[in-house]
């Protein structure tokens, strides 16, 4: 019997006594006794009435177990659905709602809070700690090491992710076998990973970054981890000698800069760093490079598609662009009216199409048809450009383009300015409620460390780079930027925040 997903990630390894995990206290697992502890939870799972196609919630802390449970999953051909750590039980009733999961794993701490959600839904609770401890790690303990894995075909769903939820509800991507699969393995290739790859992995396992590419990629490789539970610069320093490859966010490769013991002799064994989820300044680019001699390799994906374009592993990695399509996946820049594609330098929004774009939206057919056309092609409400030699670089959100005075204003171009500027750290771009134009940017500058930009000589400076209609008309300095657990910008957030830094003052 075939299951294209768990023979190609996990049976490959079975009997294994090579190395899968290395743990922060000095543990190793071994791909044999992960896939034997895999098996015994994916007979706990079948114990608990759930088959093929049945859904499972886990909002648990990173973990080999945590992990676990997805190679169960994949084995018993039950969907998995990982649910972020910092989701409230209030939002969890959403996800566990709609996605009619039957099955919903928490930890002791949270267990109490999720109770009446889980029974509320009809679905069983089960317990699963970091330490491997739990209600559900104590059914799984005398179970048989050995599953015979469940038939499933590429087409059939392996996984719901559920999108950020920043413009209405979240919605439930639903991903196949094969949209996990082929761009794993695409990425392996283009990203030359191997059996003797050690990946530093410090990423949260709820998200694609951190499950869908770096685990799928090393699974498929035949590589190994370091697997922290979560980003801490002195593991991350401590344990840099031993791996050769690192992914990360953006805010990974800050931390580590402002470091002195970061230096070009602790990455000495390393053969690429890659950065996503959210925008690389392009000065962390340069600091990184200057520091390590290593050129960060950025690319760019979505939780409906995981990945769609990447820098190149041979040829220039340039900064401030995600690089090129991957193989296989085709994609276009089209005008958000008319669907049509716009000429070359000009700015559209993103559409891809290929294996690894999703099957569609969990219980909204009309959200589905909205975003996915007939033809394939996924409409990413991305916004970017293709240069003359193809690479493409974003520019922001549909949702965040701002039309004021019937002008379109892109809020990355303006960002570039600003964050060129004396004193500024970065900066983020907003459109908010005008009376004269409807509505209107604003800057907000975060400052580098122990400077302090000089708003009225940036703002004077400006005049020089941008036409009139796409001046800011405030620039506010403020500590920091709300970011999600990816790191990426929360630009909803601030637009609420200033919402009404241009209404008429009350009587």
């Amino acid at each position: 019997m075939a299951n294209p997903l768990y023979d190609t990630l996990f049976g490959q390894h079975t009997g294994k006594s090579t190395p899968f995990l290395h743990l922060p206290d000095g543990e190793t697992l071994t791909h044999d006794v992960f896939l034997r502890m895999a098996a015994r939870f994916a007979h706990a799972i079948t114990a608990l009435g759930l088959e093929s196609g049945d859904r499972l919630a886990a909002q648990i802390e990173k973990s080999p177990e945590a992990l676990a449970v997805y190679a169960a999953c994949a084995q018993t051909g039950v969907i998995f659905l990982p649910l972020n750590t910092g989701y409230t039980a209030a939002e969890l009733d959403y996800f566990i709602g709609n996605s009619g999961a039957k099955l919903v794993l928490a930890t002791d701490r949270t267990a109490a809070a999720l109770a009446p959600v889980a029974a509320a839904h009809g679905a069983v609770l089960n317990t699963l700690n970091p330490d491997g401890t739990g209600s559900f790690a104590d059914r799984a303990r005398h179970q048989d090491e050995v599953f015979a894995t469940a038939s499933r075909s590429a087409d059939d769903l392996a996984a719901f992710l559920y999108t950020s939820g920043t413009t209405g509800r979240s919605k439930g991507a639903m991903l196949t076998q094969e949209n996990l699969l082929s761009n794993a393995q695409t990425l392996a290739r283009y990203w030359r990973f191997t059996a003797q790859d050690v990946l530093l992995h410090a990423l949260p396992i709820f998200h694609t970054h951190g499950l869908f590419v770096a685990t799928n990629i090393t699974l498929i490789a035949g590589g190994s981890m370091i697997f922290l539970p979560k980003f801490d610069l002195d593991q991350m320093i401590a344990h840099m000698p031993q791996a050769t490859t690192m992914m990360g966010v953006p805010t990974f490769y800050t931390r580590l800069l402002d470091d002195p013991r970061f230096t070009a002799a602790l990455t000495a064994h390393m053969r690429l760093f890659v950065s996503g989820s959210a925008p690389l300044l392009t000065e962390t680019h340069m600091r990184f490079e200057e520091r390590t001699g290593h050129r960060i390799l950025e690319r760019y994906g979505m939780t409906e598609t995981n990945m769609n374009t990447s820098n190149p592993y041979d040829g220039e990695r340039r900064a401030g662009t995600v690089g090129f399509p991957l193989p296989g996946v085709e994609l276009k820049i089209t005008d958000p009216t008319t669907g049509k594609e716009v000429p070359q330098g000009e700015i559209g929004q993103i559409e891809v199409r290929g294996p690894n774009v999703f099957k569609g939206y969990w219980q909204m057919p009309e959200k589905t048809a909205e975003e996915l056309r007939p033809d394939g092609f996924f409409i990413t409400g991305d916004l970017a450009r293709i240069d003359d030699q193809g690479y493409v670089s974003i520019v922001g959100r549909n949702k965040d383009l701002i039309i004021s005075g019937g002008y379109n204003i892109y809020p990355k171009e303006i960002e570039l300015v600003l964050d060129a500027q004396p004193g500024v750290l970065e900066s983020a771009v907003i459109g908010v409620p005008h009376p004269d134009f409807g509505e209107s940017p604003i800057g907000l500058l975060v400052p580098a460390p122990g400077a302090t930009p000089s708003v009225d000589a940036i703002m004077a400076s400006l005049g020089d780079t941008l036409a009139r209609f796409k001046l800011p008309k405030k620039l506010i300095v403020v500590d920091a930027f709300p970011r999600n657990a990816m790191g990426k910008l929360q630009k909803n957030i601030l637009r609420d925040q200033y919402a009404d830094i241009f209404a008429p003052a009350k009587n």
